[in-house]
């Protein structure tokens, strides 16, 4: 028994190994090379490109000193080369050449996704930032059939499409059989052995027409037998046959069987889309989490700059105390203030920080895994410039350049002629299956005479019949004994209930496709119009925090002066610099809402790629041409502590 369990597991571990219990769908072997590539090219495995995980050069070329000095420009640009969402769409267009290659062969479509990523949200006080689905004002739409099984998107309702790849089969068998033989005078003997070999073999072809054409011939090659009744023993035959069968109504058309080629190929303009639709998703993404960045560092410049005016307030009139010039309780109130201000500082950092890693992951590949890109700080260099004005364009305008530019809307397109041409299909199966076909046939057979035949029996041969294989072949092509054959043959479902339930559900499904594409138009509209509304009302905060801060500084600057002649208190000067750090920070908080209203006015007229001047064929490859920017050798502020980044410089 021991042993036994120990055969039974070395067996067992010895099967694992073999590559059809592989845990990797990896492939790496190409295409044979050689005279045996043409024969063998369609049976073996190609691999599929490889996924790379090392980050651009860019990245490198623009870190100098721990820091990372990064242009908005600069930014999309990693986003295009590294982003994972990105690389992952870039698969799609593959996935939707094999599901063209399928179908061409007459086989069901793989369902390929169309969803997207919207990528990272921004950090905020104590809140990591989040993952969320969707596009950031662009739908998505799902195209080809609804129904899943088994990873298939299938129609699994209509007629059914020819199998398009020609078929040729060989089958080769060899047969020794022993059969009882109660009534010897008919074999003379009393168990009858035969022995022969058999081949068949053909090529079968159909076609867009809902024909089948086949070409077929079976042979049996020496055939022997231990009866001495036969007069030719061994001996061959052969029958080469040709059938033509013809769909008559159901599977007739080739517009019916046509339309699986024809989603697929529907679907590389979707999986175009798609891509396109991806890249703007990230793109967007970036742009939002750089500004933010650089408000989060404009706001630490705030809490940083309010702190240091505290800690001096403090401090000189801790002196002044020691004169006896200010109370005890006023040094309190104001150490209370400062202390204040560096949590402030403390929690500004933090968030800063998180920024960081937050623009860091969606800008690199393996970044993550190298610690001197974790431990890297994002310098922006870019400062966004307020327009003095708001360009004014009609609200018709804006919808019908939304239109236009915004990919979901030809995808929804799309969709709703997939759903068409599903719903042909569905309306053909209704039909009932009438075929015709026709068939020839020819036949021949040859051998020897019986060698231990009697004579009375032999003495009747027919000499046309003696000889091997080769007469057989002459007898078949020279159609000495013909064969046809013609008919036809009908099927019809009575009440036909489920092919009709089919048409209703798909007609029906096909109406819900036209609302939903009703829905997007109408979606867009409001996101439009809902957009122009929060871009004016942006601009408006923006302009009236401007406003505030400079009455705000005003104020905050004649109560220190009060406070320096001794008509203003100390708890006057802290709510007056409360007040103008509120203002500042509100000022940095309205300016970054005006830029995310104008980015997402370009994400949803779909103009983001143009007016960030990107190159969808450069997003496809990973390789953008533009080089990286030029780091300053000194920045405004300092090399760690940059001024206030902003928009893309004016191009």
């Amino acid at each position: 028994m021991y042993h036994s369990k120990t055969a039974i597991a070395t067996l067992l571990a010895g099967a694992l190994a073999l590559p059809g219990f592989a845990q990797t769908p990896e492939v790496t072997r190409g295409p044979a090379h050689g005279w045996f590539s043409w024969l063998g090219r369609d049976y073996l495995p190609h691999a599929a490109p490889r996924v790379y995980f090392e980050d651009s050069p860019r990245l490198e070329k623009l870190m100098r000193s721990g820091n990372i000095y990064l242009s908005l420009e600069d930014a999309i640009a990693l986003a295009l080369e590294n982003n994972l969402d990105i690389e992952n769409a870039r698969f799609t267009n593959r996935l939707n050449d094999a599901n063209v290659l399928r179908a061409s062969a007459g086989t069901l479509l793989r369902n390929v996704s169309t969803n997207i990523t919207s990528g990272p949200t921004s950090a905020s006080l104590g809140v990591l930032s989040s993952t969320a689905l969707g596009s950031g004002g662009t739908a998505n739409v799902t195209s080809g059939a609804n129904s899943l099984l088994s990873g298939l998107s299938v129609q699994l309702a209509g007629s059914t499409i020819p199998a398009l790849d020609p078929i040729l089969y060989i089958a080769g068998q060899f047969t020794h059989s022993t059969t009882i033989e109660t009534a010897t005078n008919i074999t003379g003997t009393n168990g009858l052995i035969t022995q022969y070999s058999s081949a068949t073999f053909g090529v079968q072809q159909a076609l867009i027409t809902g024909t089948t054409i086949q070409l077929g011939m079976t042979n049996q090659f020496n055939v022997t037998q231990n009866s001495p009744y036969n007069q030719f023993n061994p001996y061959s035959q052969g029958t080469l046959a040709f059938t033509i069968q013809q769909n008559l109504l159901q599977g007739f058309r080739p517009s019916v069987n046509l339309r699986a080629i024809r989603t697929a190929k529907n679907n590389l303009r979707v999986g175009d889309l798609t891509f396109r639709n991806q890249v703007m998703a990230t793109v967007y993404n970036v742009v939002g989490l750089y500004w933010d960045l650089v408000a989060d560092i404009d706001s630490l410049k705030i809490r940083q700059r309010t702190l240091d005016l505290n800690t001096k307030l403090y401090e000189d009139d801790r002196r002044r105390s020691q004169l006896g010039a200010v109370a005890p309780i006023d040094i309190l109130q104001e150490e209370a203030e400062m202390k204040t201000s560096q949590q402030d500082v403390i929690a500004a950092q933090s968030q800063v920080q998180q920024q960081e890693m937050t623009l860091k992951s969606v800008l690199t590949r393996a970044g993550m895994d190298n610690l001197s890109v974790i431990t890297a700080h994002v310098v922006p260099t870019d400062h966004f410039e307020v327009p003095s004005q708001e360009s004014v364009q009609p609200i018709q305008d804006l919808i019908a350049e939304a239109m236009t530019n915004r990919p979901d809307v030809e995808q929804s397109q799309i969709t709703l002629e997939n759903a068409r041409l599903t719903t042909q299909g569905v309306k053909d199966a209704l039909l009932p299956q009438l075929q015709g076909f026709v068939s020839a046939s020819n036949s021949g057979v040859a051998g020897q005479l019986n060698a231990l035949g009697i004579p009375a029996t032999l003495a009747g041969a027919n000499p046309f019949f003696l000889g091997g294989y080769g007469s057989v072949l002459g007898q078949v092509f020279g159609r000495d004994f013909p064969n046809y054959s013609a008919g036809v043959s009908l099927t019809m479902t009575l009440r036909n209930r489920s092919a009709r339930a089919d048409l209703i559900t798909d007609q029906l499904n096909y109406r819900q496709t036209q609302i939903q594409d009703r829905q997007l138009h109408n979606n867009i509209k409001v996101n439009v119009v809902n957009a122009r509304i929060a871009l004016a009302n942006a601009r408006s905060a923006y302009d009236t925090s401007v406003e505030a801060r400079e009455l705000q500084d005003q104020t905050t600057a004649g109560t220190r002066r009060k406070y320096e002649l001794g008509t203003a208190t100390i708890l006057d000067v802290v709510i007056g610099q409360r007040d103008a750090t509120t203002r500042e920070l509100s000022e940095v908080d309205a300016r970054n809402q005006y830029i995310h209203a104008r980015v997402n006015m370009q994400n949803v007229l779909g103009t983001i790629l143009k007016d960030y001047d990107i190159n969808i064929d450069e997003a496809k490859t990973g390789e953008v041409s533009r080089p990286p920017d030029m780091i300053p050798a000194v920045l405004p502020g300092g090399a760690n502590n940059p001024a206030p980044a902003g928009a893309p410089p004016k191009r």
